[in-house]
């Protein structure tokens, strides 16, 4: 595909995603994922089998992983610049830990690309979770609003993206004392922009590059993580709409059965779905929550050190909030999930009608209702799962472990 083609695919989300949001008799016919799955595709770093066959794919990703491990090492090497000022130190340890978190993501979709790719064709086979013809619910308002919200929330990602680049690439001519967007070292001090000039802008494009480009990916691999959660909650949403219409669209005893047998192994593969989605995300997610409990905790530590200079507390004040923001969208995410799951069991009682159907059939719906007593949950073992509960405990013990580290300090 050329690179017209492939940039018309990148931004296909943004140009239907605008079409729907204008018109609210328009659908999609996709769910968010695959558009995000279009985009990863669209920059060549899409880790499945199958695209590894392609032509020069295998090169093109053994060769992005070679530079993100240079990347990365020359950022360690440059840490041993910054040994004594604690406020640079603080600096180049909140990159290294995000670059970390974008590497070990490289690496880590690497192993488990085709296992992603199965979760999000299970999506699209399904898509839209409801029957089709006179007797479907009416599913398109909740539709609409998962889609419209996925577009929304890659609007605004993209534009805070572009403008992080920007300051980001464009840092070394307005911040003195740095020659780089990501300060790092390299051997013979090529990094040197007065000694080593041409080197030194070998490496600001490298990084320029390499940083825009892994950014983008990771843009496309967070959202395509959060919708695939968003879509499971609407295939909640949308069994508990079917179970409470049930009576009002099937009268005959025999439709009532075969519609019964349909929703319990509807949410049957919804928990199956989700299972695998968290077998998926299960190192990812482990890393999400130690990578934000370290860069809160970097953070507050650094600004409480350096409180008497207002720029540096402003600046880890940011990347606080920008941790917290991460870990926040994630427990909401699962809360919401966990929260609409509960609603199955109240749906399928309120489908009970003891003047209609047949006890056979209603023993259908007690297996939807024992199923449904536990809650599903975003989960990566043996952590707790992803809630607004368990994301309060982490900051209480999180500013605890500060606390004590700054009295010891004092």
């Amino acid at each position: 595909m050329d690179l017209r083609g492939n940039l018309d695919r990148f931004l296909i989300f943004y140009i239907d995603g605008w079409k729907i949001f204008r018109d609210p008799q328009l659908e999609s016919k996709h769910s968010s994922v695959h558009y995000w799955r279009e985009q990863m595709k669209a920059m060549f770093f899409y880790t499945t089998f199958e695209e590894r066959r392609l032509p020069y794919r295998l090169i093109w990703h053994t060769l992005v992983f070679i530079q993100a491990v240079i990347f990365f090492a020359s950022m360690l090497y440059g840490l041993t610049e910054s040994i004594g000022d604690n406020v640079e130190m603080g600096r180049d340890l909140a990159f290294i830990i995000g670059a970390f978190y974008i590497i070990f993501k490289i690496f880590y979709f690497n192993w488990y690309g085709d296992g992603l790719n199965e979760v999000i064709n299970d999506l699209e086979a399904l898509h839209p979770w409801a029957l089709e013809g006179p007797g479907a619910v009416d599913f398109r308002p909740g539709k609409r609003w998962y889609f419209v919200m996925a577009f929304c929330l890659s609007s605004s990602w993209g534009l805070f993206l572009c403008i992080f680049l920007v300051l980001l690439i464009t840092s070394p001519m307005w911040v003195q004392n740095q020659n780089l967007p990501f300060h790092a070292a390299f051997p013979f001090q090529w990094h040197d922009r007065s000694t080593h000039p041409v080197t030194h802008a070998i490496i600001y494009l490298f990084q320029s590059f390499l940083g825009t480009y892994t950014l983008t990916w990771l843009l496309c691999v967070e959202g395509i993580s959060v919708c695939i959660y968003g879509e499971l909650t609407f295939a909640i949403e949308v069994l508990c709409l079917e179970l409470r219409n049930l009576h009002r669209r099937f009268h005959d005893n025999e439709q009532l059965r075969l519609e019964m047998i349909r929703l319990v192994r509807f949410h049957q593969k919804i928990v199956e779905i989700l299972d695998r989605t968290n077998e998926v995300f299960h190192g990812t997610l482990i890393m999400q929550m130690a990578v934000n409990f370290s860069l809160v905790s970097l953070s507050v530590l650094e600004a409480m050190e350096a409180r008497k200079d207002p720029k540096v507390v402003a600046q880890f004040g940011v990347l606080m909030l920008l941790a917290l923001g991460h870990l926040s969208m994630w427990s909401l995410c699962g809360d919401m999930l966990s929260q609409t799951s509960l609603k199955i069991s109240e749906a399928a009682y309120d489908a009970y009608d003891p003047t209609k159907g047949s006890k056979e059939n209603y023993r259908l719906l007690c297996l939807i209702i024992r199923r449904a007593q536990d809650p599903l949950i975003m989960r990566a073992s043996p952590f707790p799962p992803f809630n607004l509960i368990n994301y309060t405990a982490i900051l209480n013990q999180c500013f605890g472990i500060l606390t004590f580290l700054l009295n010891t300090l004092d």
